[in-house]
């Protein structure tokens, strides 16, 4: 089994020539696909012919992740008055009639909470 330093280190090589990373020699990525790195411009284009469809390909898949990638769940937005995300579940929010925002159950909750202490101080 290899080390994560050892894999890193064999990640870190030009592909065109197999020159190491080193202090001195700082390798750049490919920039369209990521996947191989280069000492210089001249083995970029030394090694170009045997990668271009290989970099194309992943390029591609690139692009399309970037562009089919759906977000996990809705952004229903923030509770107004706690700046919490609002739930995606509607059962757990509800819409006020007074401005039609949309505020989280807690924010309600304490709202009554504080209503009612409010009722009981009145009647003392």
């Amino acid at each position: 089994m290899m080390s994560t330093t050892a894999t890193d280190e064999a990640d870190e090589i030009c592909a065109s020539c197999g020159v190491p990373a080193r202090d001195d020699i700082k390798l750049k990525n490919c920039t369209a696909c990521y996947l191989v790195k280069y000492c210089s411009i001249k083995c970029q284009k030394e090694h170009r012919s045997q990668h271009k469809q290989v970099c194309k390909k992943r390029a591609a898949e690139l692009r399309d992740e970037l562009l089919f990638k759906q977000p996990e769940g809705t952004y229903v937005g923030d509770c107004p008055i706690c700046f919490i995300p609002l739930p995606l579940d509607p059962e757990k929010s509800s819409r006020r009639p007074c401005c039609c925002k949309i505020i989280c159950d807690g924010c309600i909750y304490a709202n009554h909470k504080r209503e009612l202490k409010e009722l009981q101080v009145k009647k003392e």
